[in-house]
């Protein structure tokens, strides 16, 4: 669980990035949950993009991912996801572990 002190921290670093996944009309299938978990592992935090024709919303596909990536959410804004998780095989971190 992450800290809100460190959830601020977190969203002001990815304040200034530009998604680097989107989700499209498909929704959450096996290549996007793929492509978002080599995001996760190479970057630690990222932010996605809900394009407008996905069926599902923002949370919905937040809470899946979470789910079935083990990351954390830090916030839903919008149509943007951003999400957290900590690759212990990186030298250095996002965060201070």
């Amino acid at each position: 669980m992450i800290s809100s002190k460190d959830r601020s921290e977190l969203k002001k670093i990815i304040s200034s990035q530009s998604p680097v996944y989107q989700v499209g009309k498909e929704g959450l299938n096996e290549n996007n949950i793929e492509g978002i978990k080599d995001c996760l592992i190479a970057r630690e935090l990222i932010k996605i993009n809900i394009l407008q024709n996905c069926d599902d919303d923002a949370k919905t596909i937040a809470n899946n991912l979470a789910n079935l990536l083990e990351c954390e959410i830090i916030g839903v804004i919008g149509r943007k996801v951003i999400l957290y998780k900590v690759n212990k095989e990186r030298k250095t971190h996002v965060l201070k572990i």
